[in-house]
């Protein structure tokens, strides 16, 4: 009879959230990351594994099996326990701050106990490939429930629109539009060592938290964009100008927390994403080239997206057309070049460092005489 071995206990203290964007600027190292996250996305999975939880305690399931997400694999991966499907109960349950003890499946804090599934890389690799084989139907309800918003967006996306007046001159510039998305950092470390970013100088839009990540890189965005959920005060207090998203019903979320904060705000109403706002806002604003880092292009970041329809983006990415760069080419086609006049000046310091040791040093001046006589005599 073969013998179960124990999974090992998890201990540490309880960091709750219902929102895993937010969460994951809380959590210290060590805690015990309590989220309400179907279907876990990439970016949100990067995120966790970045502040190194004890473990991660999830109300709703990772893989509901819509498609195939691979944010709870990075997890895995990352060596961090996972527990599935606790019940949405163990939010309102728990309080941050309390000690929790994880032993296999179960969950016990104080004189409360749950139980949920205890995932790990062989049960993760069996819910995608049983996800692949119903996404078929998962993709036909987004094409048909796209082509429904489609019609009631394309008017309002595709004719010219009037934008904010935020005294940045886009006009003829590169503009790049920052979201914390997939690879944004290894795409903004890239464009940064490649000489992009300080020889073109582009106008830096930040989408929401893309805010900090430019912030990270040590540049200050020009222009924040976005519903002003995910981006720290320290971005919003930072000088970029901020356009706060607001929805063609006149609602603009993001307005409230900026009037709370007594900062000067734009409003640009537009259907869709904040991403895809920032989009238009550098290309009605005629900026030459748009270089987007972390946005959503593929089925699975629209999916991971959560949006059962992304008319949108599809849109604005026809509207904006070959303006639009992503970063990846920009980093692989993009290098730092030798400018002419910097040319000339290396030359010209050069033969200058020349003349003062030749003119304070006998043995070069004497060997630059036999070199000279050489040369006539020859």
């Amino acid at each position: 009879m073969a013998i179960e071995v124990p999974k090992t206990v998890v201990r540490g203290r309880a960091r709750i959230g219902r929102r895993t964007k937010e969460l994951v600027g809380e959590l210290q190292p060590g805690e015990v990351a309590v989220i309400d996250h179907a279907d876990l996305d990439r970016v949100a999975a990067e995120g966790l594994v970045a502040a190194r939880p004890a473990a991660v305690i999830n109300a709703a399931a990772s893989i509901s099996g819509r498609y195939p997400n691979v944010g709870p694999l990075l997890l895995a991966a990352a060596g961090i326990p996972l527990v599935d499907n606790v019940g949405s109960d163990v939010i309102d349950a728990l309080t941050d701050g309390v000690e929790i003890t994880i032993e296999g499946s179960i969950l016990s804090a104080g004189g409360w106990s749950a139980a949920g599934v205890r995932q790990d890389m062989a049960s993760l690799e069996r819910s995608i490939e049983s996800c692949r084989e119903t996404l078929g139907d998962e993709l036909d309800r987004f094409a048909t429930n796209t082509l429904e918003h489609l019609r009631g967006e394309h008017r309002a996306l595709l004719e010219p629109m009037a934008i904010p007046e935020l005294g940045v001159d886009l006009a003829g510039r590169h503009a790049l539009v920052v979201v914390r998305g997939h690879d944004y950092r290894e795409d903004l470390g890239a464009l940064r060592r490649g000489g992009y970013i300080a020889e073109v100088r582009p106008v830096l839009i930040g989408v929401d938290g893309g805010a900090d990540a430019l912030l990270e890189l040590g540049r200050t965005p020009d222009i924040i964009v976005g519903d002003m959920d995910s981006v720290s005060e320290r971005a919003l207090r930072s000088g970029a100008r901020l356009v706060v998203h607001a929805y063609p019903s006149g609602e603009a979320p993001g307005s409230a927390r900026l009037d709370a904060l007594d900062l000067d705000y734009a409003l640009f109403a537009a259907p869709g994403t904040s991403e895809d706002i920032a989009m238009l806002l550098a290309y009605e604003g005629r900026a030459e080239i748009i270089v987007a880092v972390g946005t959503h292009s593929s089925m699975a970041d629209f999916l991971d997206k959560g949006r059962s329809g992304m008319a949108s983006t599809f849109l604005v990415r026809m509207k904006v057309g070959a303006r639009l760069v992503d970063a990846k080419g920009v980093s692989r086609l993009y290098h730092s070049r030798v400018r002419k006049g910097d040319l000339f000046l290396l030359v010209v310091a050069a033969l200058f460092a020349l003349l003062v040791v030749t003119a304070i040093s006998q043995p070069a001046r004497l060997f630059l005489e036999n070199l000279w006589n050489t040369l006539r005599l020859g």
